[in-house]
């Protein structure tokens, strides 16, 4: 059974001028996440996604549609029963919202007060956290005290010390360089794997995505426009939106003015060859053209990893009689997609 199911849902807020229609932020949306997923919700900003997270903790009621989270209907919800959804959902945020007047340890430890654990326990629990955080030393530390890093491992150490079964992470990497997301990264896959934490992330950066996650939507203008297997969406966008995304973490087929640029740098007929998980391989492409004699020199593209299936674009300026080209690509099509790209006349 899904831990979070949205049906039909919207939300809606009233325009600032009476006389306009109400704001849409999130339209008609349905999505399922499963237990153990790591689910991205990507958008750019307005996107809708950061509401659709207020929706799902509840910290906002949606207008129309039902939003389940562990088999209970939130949306029938009173306040104080909401109260007590809230409590097995994490979250951490962009900016850390860490008290800036306590300390590492006091951060970790003020939901459990709020739950009335026993100080005794408390004390447990923080140690626990921090060492699975890698902060043991810095208990004693303050926010100002920390790296960016350091206090986006504070605010992870805090969504779990209740031991949700939830954890959302609205933008949990922006706010942070290359190095430092990419440990971050890794520390919420160690959650999702180790603590059996279903993961719900938040952001614009498709790389994020490409790293962790297992499923994917794409937000624009409030609703959902592609959801599935991340890599099915990666390597198969059928959206424009989701190919834009796409396209800043794998360059696909090169547009008509890369390809300008192109043959101005090449000879050659230019070739794109499409690789997916379980096609023909690269090194086997590179083979059938060396077998016929061709010449041939990768000039754009890439392939990626997601999650062990390797999948992406190469496109080859190839140098060779028309007859034995032509031969040699009938061959590999019936393996590998292959999209030959358009001569300076615009005939491929």
């Amino acid at each position: 059974m899904a831990i979070v199911s949205l049906t039909d849902v919207a939300k809606t807020y009233p325009a600032r001028d009476r006389h306009a229609p109400d704001v849409t932020a999130v339209d008609d949306v349905t999505l399922t996440v499963d237990p153990g997923d790591i689910f991205g919700i990507i958008g750019y900003s307005g996107a809708g996604k950061s509401t659709l997270v207020r929706l799902i903790n509840a910290l906002e009621p949606a207008t129309s549609g039902s939003i389940v989270v562990d088999g209970t209907d939130i949306t029938t919800l009173s306040e104080t029963q909401l109260r007590r959804v809230r409590s097995g959902i994490g979250m951490i945020f962009q900016q850390f919202n860490l008290f800036s007047s306590k300390t590492v340890a006091a951060n970790v430890a003020y939901p459990l007060k709020l739950a009335g654990w026993p100080k005794a326990e408390i004390q447990e629990r923080v140690a626990e956290l921090l060492a699975f955080v890698g902060l043991a030393d810095r208990a004693r530390a303050y926010p100002e005290q920390l790296s960016g890093g350091q206090k986006q491992r504070v605010g992870i150490a805090r969504a779990l010390a209740t031991r949700p079964a939830i954890l959302l992470a609205d933008e949990a990497t922006s706010a942070l360089d290359p190095q430092t997301t990419h440990e971050v990264l890794a520390l919420l896959k160690r959650v999702n794997e180790e603590q059996g934490v279903t993961i719900i992330l938040i952001t614009h950066e498709m790389d994020v995505i490409q790293t962790i996650a297992t499923k994917v939507a794409v937000m624009e203008n409030g609703q959902v426009i592609e959801q599935g297997d991340v890599f099915e969406v990666f390597s198969r966008p059928q959206n424009p939106a989701s190919q834009r995304f796409v396209s800043t973490v794998i360059k696909g087929i090169p547009t008509p003015t890369e390809i300008a640029s192109l043959r101005e740098r090449h000879e050659g007929r230019l070739v794109t060859f499409s690789f997916r998980d379980g096609d023909s391989s690269q090194a086997q492409v590179l083979l059938d053209l060396a077998e016929a004699g061709l010449g041939f020199e990768v000039v754009y593209g890439g392939i990626n990893d997601i999650r062990g299936r390797a999948f992406g674009h190469l496109t080859l300026a190839i140098r060779g009689t028309d007859a034995v080209i032509d031969q040699t690509l009938d061959v590999i099509r019936t393996r590998t997609e292959v999209t030959e790209l358009p001569t300076e006349g615009g005939q491929a």
